[in-house]
């Protein structure tokens, strides 16, 4: 029997890779609170698509399994800047506000698609105060969900795809 693989173990990063299922426009606030005084840390935000070729459901839990699923590529890396890049909410308290804007990625997406599957990988990193900084990072892979709104077809036929070579 073939274990289940989710995207954590796929993609490496142990617990600090959340999986979810989002259609493009969905956007959401998280609230980090590290308690404790967090003056002088940096954040910053980044996100990337990648295309997975198949990827497989568990029937009874829903849960995204991975176990047989390749990158096939990629569309370019994103910096979230302005608006939308986290903010300290209270250094003294330890809290930060990250905003997951709506439309990270904006492709065709086949419905109901369990191949050539765009999945958002949206990267928070902090670094503390202390010499040498410790820096850390969580990873959030959004799996792209076709709606309404969102063009039919292939996310391979966008222009911005790149194509995963390997030499």
């Amino acid at each position: 029997m073939a274990n289940l693989l989710n995207f954590s173990q796929y993609l490496g990063g142990a617990d600090q890779v959340k999986v979810e299922t989002l259609f493009p426009s969905s956007q959401k606030t998280l609230i980090y609170d590290f308690n404790q005084d967090i003056t002088g840390w940096t954040f910053e935000a980044d996100y990337q698509t990648l295309v997975v070729d198949t990827v497989q459901f568990n029937r009874r839990t829903g849960e995204p399994n991975f176990t047989n699923s390749k990158v096939i590529g990629s569309f370019a890396k994103v910096d979230i800047t302005g608006a939308n890049e986290p903010t300290v909410v209270s250094a003294s308290e330890g809290t930060v506000q990250v905003f997951v804007p709506a439309n990270m990625y904006t492709g065709p997406i086949i419905p109901d698609a369990r191949t050539n599957v765009p999945v958002v990988v949206y990267s928070v990193t902090w670094s503390d105060d202390s010499t040498p900084a410790q820096t850390n990072l969580h990873r959030f892979a959004f799996i792209q969900s076709w709606s309404p709104e969102v063009v039919v077809g292939d996310p391979i036929s966008d222009a911005g795809y790149t194509a995963l070579t390997l030499s």
